[in-house]
């Protein structure tokens, strides 16, 4: 089976060693193996496993919470439920997150036009109907 060094791992999953480490020290990957003298030995279902640590971390996952996640994963079936359970809940997080964004894709796409409609007139006394326009 082939292992991966932890500079490796670092590089194909755009991290530092030190996030690695970091990562190792708050526990979050205790399935990683080591050599005699304490190298780390990654296998592919270490990196996909960091692939979903990266992704809870996106949706703004505490560290915490990924290690308690990690810890249901070590345990096996009997937390299957809590596992589900957390997935929905970041899932509803993430389309929270993903409704708040469109609507401020909205104000920039609007101040975008108007920057652009005063850009092309040469003014910005071309939106008259609008003299408070910053806070539109």
């Amino acid at each position: 089976m082939k292992t991966y060094s932890i500079s490796e791992v670092a590089k194909e999953l755009n991290l530092t060693v030190y996030t690695l480490r970091y990562y190792d020290k708050e526990g979050l990957i205790p399935f990683v193996e080591r050599t005699a003298g304490g190298k780390r030995l990654f296998k592919q279902s270490d990196i996909s496993a960091l692939k979903v640590i990266e992704c809870l971390k996106a949706t703004g996952m505490p560290i915490k919470e990924i290690k308690n996640f990690i810890n249901w994963c070590m345990e096996g079936d009997s937390t299957l439920q809590k596992r589900y359970e957390m997935f929905l809940e970041r899932k509803a997080a993430v389309e929270a997150k993903m409704k708040e964004l469109q609507q401020t894709m909205e104000v920039i796409e609007h101040k975008c036009s108007y920057y652009k409609t005063a850009l092309d007139a040469g003014t910005e006394d071309v939106h008259q109907n609008n003299k408070i326009e910053m806070f539109n």
